[in-house]
């Protein structure tokens, strides 16, 4: 008997389930009179049978080669052997391109109780205190057994080199050549994944779906240029695929980064949470023709102001912290900027930080801006806000477990509570390492305690049949991206949204209907069930929070509004 798939709101503080009248999920018969009644996205996105299919079998299965992923598989492998799977090249993910650094608590004058306060602040009100307080205390564990792999952070004196970000209250983020933090922790997990003995890799695969049975993950429908479509049966599977930055037309993401993880758990029957989080990265660069690079947070935390398009600093007339503010308020400053100055950007100034100080702390800014003839030191740079880091995403608990049994969840395409409404700059990382762990540990002791090899279930799937012919998945997807930048972005409203939802239901109505059997038809199949969950979780949340930010509804309202929205596609 079909159920109808429910957006439920949690009280963060009773957890007692309410229902406000717009409340409502992607594939759900919505009840507001207003809203119309959506189409449910398929189960599958292929026809497959098993029977039919390659098999293969694994103890543990993780999906994702980042931080989150590389770490999972790794704890996993003390314990069974692991099969890490990668859509692209296994350096290619968030994690590589990732220019802030990791906030790690290594000594006083710091302590772990301030950074737990800082998170919590920053987090607005919906951080789960355990998660925080977990992550704070056994992130510098983890930090220091990066270092003992290999890992190469900066230093001063012989002794770490620790700086301060906006929202932290002492010096505590570790970065690695400048601004490469990202690349170096890759580099030294991918080292380790690669030599172990019980970690077998597989790049350039894309998953299709997840195989569940009796609330249960079975194992996923591979896809690879090379094998075609092979059947994977795993005793325990982690989902650590990155955040959806692809949503947005405006984006420091890679182009891998198009939230297949939480698309395929949430057609699997995962609960998802706090969708309507997408978080804005103030300063990125901004030319035109060029791709959106990062221009890492340090950059201000070292003491770079933002200017208007007059040569004005506007930071201090927004905020007491200036351009130490937390990011949601430094971007919603720069767009009230722009649009109060007519501009398409403001500028950052550097030039009183001294060039050779700025050009030895900064290298991979300083060459990204060479390419466009500008120098970092001596001019200013075009920077506006782009799409960052997905807050919300699969809902875990502390051990990382999905609400299916067997699949587990760490890193962007997870919600810990860690974040609750706004990151805390430098926490991603952290959380990677630890909740990566903690997966990583939990799977593999589950898999080794269960004798013999995954058992199989088998299964079928018969979608509709539907030409692709004359269907331009390229038009589709830049106009989803810019829809979602300009309606569900930095500022909301109610008629906003609203506009939005309808697009995207009608090109839900000819495009999920479709069978693709290529990574970017799936792609787009995966970003626009998203979008939809995103906007409606918007649409929902009259009020603003942390990064999530309505100009009809300014102020947070915490009597009704201090939930968790949370979406669970319908059984069938």
């Amino acid at each position: 008997m079909r159920r109808n798939a429910q957006a439920v709101v949690r009280d963060h503080e009773a957890k007692r389930p309410f229902r406000p009248s717009l409340i409502a999920g992607y594939g759900l018969r919505i009840t507001d009179s207003r809203m119309k009644k959506h189409i449910e996205p398929r189960r599958f996105l292929l026809r497959f049978d098993t029977h039919e299919l390659p098999q293969r079998f694994v103890d543990v299965l993780v999906l994702g080669s980042g931080v989150a992923g590389l770490s999972a598989a790794l704890a996993a492998a003390r314990h069974a052997q692991v099969l890490l799977v990668s859509k692209d090249e296994l350096r290619e993910s968030n994690t590589h391109y990732a220019q802030g650094g990791v906030a790690a608590v290594l000594g006083p004058p710091d302590s772990a109780e301030a950074h737990i306060r800082d998170t919590l602040a920053v987090g607005q009100g919906l951080c789960e205190p355990a998660v925080v307080e977990t992550v704070v205390r056994e992130g510098p564990q983890r930090v220091r057994e990066l270092i003992a792999a290999g890992a190469h952070f900066d230093q001063d004196a012989g002794a770490l080199n620790l700086t301060r970000e906006g929202g932290h209250s002492h010096a505590r983020i570790l970065h690695a050549q400048g601004d490469a933090t990202g690349a170096e922790i890759e580099a030294t997990l991918l080292r380790q994944a690669t030599a172990h003995p019980r970690i077998r890799c597989l790049d350039h695969t894309f998953v299709v779906d997840l195989l569940a049975d009796g609330g249960e993950c079975a194992g996923v429908i591979l896809s690879s240029q090379t094998q075609g479509l092979t059947v994977v049966w795993a005793k325990q599977t982690i989902l650590a695929t990155g955040g959806m930055g692809q949503l947005y037309r405006e984006t420091t993401n890679p182009e891998v980064a198009t939230g297949d993880g939480v698309a395929l758990a949430y057609r699997a029957g995962a609960v998802l949470q706090d969708m309507e989080f997408m978080q804005f990265h103030p300063t990125t660069l901004y030319i035109a023709g060029a791709s959106r690079w990062l221009v890492s947070e340090t950059v201000r935390g070292e003491g770079a102001y933002l200017l208007n398009n007059r040569g004005e600093r506007f930071m201090p007339r927004y905020h007491p912290d200036a351009e130490l503010a937390p990011r949601d308020a430094v971007s919603r400053a720069i767009v009230a900027e722009m649009r109060a100055t007519g501009a398409t950007h403001v500028r950052l100034d550097l030039r009183h930080l001294g060039a050779q100080r700025v050009r030895e702390r900064f290298p991979t800014i300083a060459r990204v801006c060479e390419q466009f003839d500008l120098d970092i030191a001596e001019d200013l740079i075009p920077v506006r806000p782009s799409a960052h880091y997905m807050i919300g995403g699969v809902r875990i608990d502390l051990e990382a477990r999905t609400s299916l049994g067997r699949l587990w969840a760490c890193g962007e395409c997870a919600c810990s509570g860690l974040h609750g409404a706004n990151r805390l700059g430098s926490n991603s990382l952290l959380e990677g390492l630890v909740f990566g762990h903690r997966a990583g540990e939990g799977a593999g002791r589950a898999a080794a305690a269960a004798p013999g090899d995954a058992a199989p279930r088998p299964a079928r799937s018969e979608p509709p049949a539907n030409p692709e012919d004359r269907l331009d998945l390229r038009d589709v997807l830049n106009s989803l991206k810019s829809l979602m930048w300009r309606h569900v972005g930095i500022e909301r409203s109610e008629d906003l949204l609203r506009e939005a939802e309808e697009s995207i239901d009608f090109w839900c109505r000819y495009v999920m209907n479709k069978e693709f059997h290529y990574r970017g038809g799936w792609e787009l199949q995966n970003l626009l069930t998203l979008a939809k969950i995103v906007t409606v979780a918007a649409r929902s949340r009259q009020e603003s929070r942390g990064v999530h930010y309505r100009s009809d509804f300014p102020e947070p309202d915490d009597t009704r509004w201090k939930t968790h929205i949370t979406f669970q596609r319908p059984e069938t």
